[in-house]
């Protein structure tokens, strides 16, 4: 049953394109719009990959539209080139290629400047077309002349002409892209890519190498656009200059917005949204270039009302319809009676005293698992920020399977020195030496796939995704590494996947939640599932950055049993301000003044040591 479902999209999207010139004509549908339609459907799937699962707005795209478009069209047309097809893959790799270096340069930053330098690239392109290349694009008069296909099958030829006839081949390329399409968002990378869209700062800090993954959905989408650039010019037997106009990347936008983004087929409903729409104006109504205007206003009102686009629209209106379910209310008399803090806390250690242990996952064995000095060891450690001296020449060493706590009032420079253990912040000067390797310098993704992992005071976690598959996601690089474009594998084969993940949710307490979404979750709930992700690489170091911070008193009493739970078989690094559990889990705490270490010790040292009462605790303990 499972493997019917997998296929379920396939087959009715090839149902749907076979009935497609049956029903389509009765609706008013000529023939040339439908093959448009599907042009620019197969256009907005490379698109939806880069945006709608990347996360990445890109107003570039008309640029290896045309790049594409061009290269098939002046093959086919001044370089006497016979296969039109052939052609069109030429053209799909050579905008594959321009893409790569266009994202080496757009990539360099994020967000609006992103956008920004794409559109500034889109408009090189253009000029670049109507002026240098002028005489092999044609400039203003673009390239007439291009062959429809035809394949030769040896007992007979197969050509494609026009309508629908044409529609064949285009239909038949449409579904090799949404197959192909499916494929990747349903592969691990397409996994990655969903968590670099929601958190890209975490996926970076669970193990992935962002930038390489954010280049290959560029560049995926730079191959769609190339190819849908090659069919424009077989479908209108020309290929226009306007290919490259900025105009070309503002429309897919729209239509992907008005489809809706994150499911690939909301690019070609956008398309039969604005295209039919745009002939009606024009043919029926008789607005001329009117049209705009009211096209532009119906967009408006899609966007402030269906913020999800049309396919978010229905997805939601389905969910309201088939999973509403009576809320049943529980009468006053039979209520949970209310408890104090003191008895919530006495409860909750009954409860998890009973509770069975889930065994500590091992910390993977790599190669530097032989070394037997300190696992971390940081030597005259120096972070300024202009004028301001955030922590200065702190020495510091932790040893294999020690519990560290590290306290110290506000302004302490906790946060910083946290931040250069974990490579999250270059030291201005020292070293930080990992397993008798010298890790100063390196990424944060490099030192979680060496086995030194964090969790964050405020939660980072993939809100979009259900628990479960933020977990996958942390396990996913443990097991393939910073990198891997298996771009057409399926996560369930990967070895060990399912019991890594099932093991992690078990020790944080999360099995019976996994398939929740993250923002249904109680605040207690996404502290563990924060842990969890530190946890599921199997670090050989674990650093928790105020992991009882917010916590009820039954929340702080589960979470410090689950600390001590996972320390087993591995170092760990605390901060925390709840000075009770962390003097309870440590072996030796830290105590940072003003960027420097003040002291160190065991818990008792610290307790009875006048520096650290008159410093940090005001002389409480003292008096």
């Amino acid at each position: 049953m499972l493997t019917q479902r997998r296929y379920l999209v396939e087959v009715l999207t090839a149902i749907g394109l076979i009935v497609a010139p049956i029903l389509l004509p009765s609706l008013g549908f000529a023939p040339n719009t439908v093959n448009r339609i599907l042009v620019w459907g197969l256009f907005g799937i490379g698109f939806d990959i880069l945006f709608g699962y990347t996360g990445l707005l890109s107003f570039g795209q008309s640029a290896f539209y045309g790049t594409g478009g061009f290269v098939a069209a002046y093959l086919l047309t001044r370089a006497g080139f016979p296969n039109v097809f052939l052609a069109l893959v030429i053209g799909m790799i050579v905008a594959s290629l321009v893409g790569y270096v266009v994202g080496l340069i757009a990539l360099r930053r994020t967000g609006i400047y992103f956008a920004m330098i794409t559109v500034a690239i889109a408009e090189v392109f253009f000029f670049v077309e109507f002026n240098p290349l002028a005489d092999f694009t044609g400039g203003e008069n673009g390239l007439p002349g291009v062959p429809t296909p035809s394949f030769n099958l040896g007992f007979t030829t197969l050509r494609f002409t026009t309508g629908w006839s044409l529609y064949q081949f285009i239909a038949l390329c449409y579904f090799v892209g949404i197959v192909i399409g499916l494929r990747i968002v349903r592969s691990p990378v397409g996994a990655v890519l969903s968590a670099i869209r929601d958190n890209p700062v975490r996926a970076a800090a669970v193990g992935h190498n962002i930038h390489a993954y954010k280049l290959s959905a560029f560049v995926i989408a730079a191959a769609y656009a190339g190819f849908a650039g090659g069919l424009l010019g077989v479908l209108q037997a020309f290929m226009p200059p306007d290919a490259f106009m900025f105009e070309t990347s503002g429309q897919l936008v729209m239509q992907t917005a008005i489809g809706g983004t994150g499911s690939l087929f909301g690019p070609l409903l956008g398309a039969a949204v604005w295209l039919f729409l745009q002939d009606f104006l024009q043919a029926a109504l008789g607005l001329g270039a009117a049209w705009k205007l009211v096209l532009g206003l119906v967009f408006v009102l899609l966007v402030c009302f269906l913020r999800r686009g049309l396919i978010g629209g229905i997805v939601d209106l389905y969910r309201f319809a088939t999973l509403r379910r009576p809320i049943s209310v529980e009468p006053a008399d039979t209520a949970a009676p209310v408890m104090t803090a003191e008895e919530e806390q006495d409860a909750a250690e009954v409860e998890i005293a009973t509770e069975p242990a889930v065994a500590p996952m091992p910390a993977h064995h790599r190669e530097s698992d032989q070394f037997s000095g300190p696992i971390l060891e940081a030597t005259g450690l120096t972070k300024r920020y202009g004028g301001l001296l955030a922590n200065s020449n702190i020495d510091f060493k932790v040893n294999q399977g020690e519990l560290r706590g590290i306290i110290g009032p506000n302004g302490a420079g906790k946060s910083t020195f946290f931040k250069m253990l974990t490579c999250e912040v270059a030291p201005t000067s020292g070293t930080i030496m990992f397993e008798g390797r010298d890790i100063t310098g390196m990424s944060v993704t490099e030192v979680c796939q060496l086995g030194l992992t964090k969790s964050y005071q405020v939660n980072q976690l993939f809100t979009r995704l259900t628990v479960r598959e933020n977990v996958t996601i942390a396990v996913l690089a443990a097991l393939r590494g910073q990198f891997r474009l298996d771009v057409l594998a399926r996560p369930d084969r990967i070895p060990g996947l399912q019991d890594q993940v099932g093991h992690t949710l078990a020790m944080v307490d999360l099995t019976g939640r996994a398939d929740t979404p993250v923002a249904s979750l109680a605040y207690g709930e996404k502290r563990r599932l924060e842990i969890g992700l530190a946890l599921a690489n199997a670090p050989s170091l674990l650093l928790l950055d105020e992991p009882l911070a917010g916590m009820s008193p039954r929340e702080r009493v589960e979470t410090v049993a689950l600390l001590k739970s996972i320390s087993k078989g591995r170092a760990m690094i605390v901060i925390d301000h709840d000075m009770d559990a962390l003097f309870e889990l440590a072996e030796k705490i830290t105590v940072l003044q003003e960027g420097r270490v003040l002291v160190e010790g065991t818990p008792a040292e610290i307790k009875a040591n006048s520096s650290v009462q008159e410093a940090y605790l005001g002389g409480v303990l003292a008096a």
